[in-house]
């Protein structure tokens, strides 16, 4: 029986945050991808089909939210965690109106993360 690698995109327009995140969840079995803008981020989700991203809302260019809208366009079944900087109530319904799984400030808290991540991977792997 083979077992699927779970595959996980980061997308955040900060460097660190992609490395640290890639680094944390590719020592738990993940295998991981970042991009640092819109752009690269749905070129990427098109060839890389990961099961979870991790979504920063604000960067420069598209932001997050557009990026959202956009990868529903292709794929209706990623679940999509938004990890943001800022604590905004309207963004928070607007990503989750367009199928975002989970809303998460920054710092982040990687327990909670990593239960996220984890919960909402089992069921798409169904």
């Amino acid at each position: 029986m083979t077992t699927v690698r779970k595959r996980l995109l980061v997308v955040d327009d900060e460097q660190d945050i992609c490395e640290f995140l890639t680094d944390y969840f590719t020592g738990r079995g993940y295998e991981c991808l970042a991009a640092m803008e819109g752009e690269d981020a749905l070129s990427k989700a098109k060839m890389f089909r990961p099961h979870m991203i991790l979504l920063d809302i604000r960067m420069p260019g598209m932001d997050g939210i557009e990026v959202l809208r956009r990868i529903r366009d292709f794929d209706t079944m990623v679940g999509v965690i938004v990890v943001t900087g800022v604590l905004d109530e309207d963004i928070g319904r607007q990503a989750l109106k367009l199928g975002a799984v989970d809303f998460i400030t920054k710092p982040i808290d990687l327990e909670y993360l990593e239960h996220s991540v984890l919960a909402k991977m089992v069921s798409i792997l169904k």
